[in-house]
């Protein structure tokens, strides 16, 4: 059976590539790690894959905002690319810096790369936010990376992690992750909700389920000894964060 191709995205400040990269190999995936400029030279075509990833971290330094630079690349250099790939069918994964990356290119919530009234915003704290946190799939998301789970423990790792809307920009099936606590409480306060996001978003897609983005990190949970507390409740085999790229990758194979 011919593997899943999946391609990672690189670019200045980008550092959780390699996490990214072994979480989907551990899936079943190949794995290709590809520069920005790379693509916009056309020297890797995003059209040879069936996945396509934008992964933490801190592009350009994050100098004009969370994402935007990287996002402006995108959206003016590589949009007829990432339209076609989006109408082929491919998936599209944002984590941390990758959902502001997809938010701010206009390609989440709508997928249409046009602007969007939502964005990504300082925390409430005021600082960076770097803690586990719990976290609630809506069962009525068309999301495919999310499918048959219910409930998450991640980490987070941000500054800019608030999303913000104007308006009801946002409908109910795009909210695909919600933070909360421990006990499930769907109106969280802070830590819980580390960011203070409208109606404690954590996650959206589009309206494929197709191209997805979270604030928390997934792929660093997909151990169980990479859990907080493995040592004192037991390690199961499988973090939380692994059935997402599991997911990806067996819906992959039917494009």
């Amino acid at each position: 059976m011919t593997k899943v191709r999946t391609l990672i995205l690189r670019g200045p400040g980008t550092n959780c590539d390699a996490e990214t990269a072994f979480a989907f190999q551990r899936a079943g995936a190949n794995v290709t790690s590809a520069h920005i400029n790379q693509l916009i030279r056309r020297e890797v075509p995003l059209s040879d894959y069936q996945i396509f990833v934008i992964p933490g971290g801190f592009t350009y330094g994050d100098d004009i905002s969370a994402g935007k630079v990287l996002a402006n690349e995108l959206k003016i250099k590589l949009g007829q690319d990432i339209h076609s790939f989006i109408d082929s069918g491919g998936l599209i994964l944002g984590i941390c810096n990758g959902f502001q990356v997809l938010v701010k290119a206009g390609f989440l919530p709508g997928g249409d790369g046009k602007e969007q009234p939502i964005t990504l915003t300082a925390n409430d704290s005021g600082r960076f936010e770097c803690r586990w946190v719990y976290l609630k799939v809506n069962e009525n998301s068309p999301c495919v990376f999310t499918e048959g789970i219910g409930r998450m423990y991640l980490p987070v790792a941000n500054g800019e992690g608030k999303v913000v809307t104007s308006g009801k920009a946002l409908p109910d099936s795009s909210i695909v992750l919600t933070y909360s606590d421990e006990y499930g409480n769907n109106n969280p306060g802070y830590p819980d909700d580390p960011s203070g996001s409208e109606g404690h978003i954590a996650g959206i897609c589009d309206a494929s389920g197709r191209i997805f983005a979270l604030m928390p990190h997934p792929e660093r949970h997909i151990r169980g000894t990479q859990h907080p507390r493995w040592t004192r409740e037991g390690a199961r085999k499988d973090g939380d964060g692994f059935p997402i790229f599991i997911n990806a990758v067996k819906w992959a194979r039917g494009i």
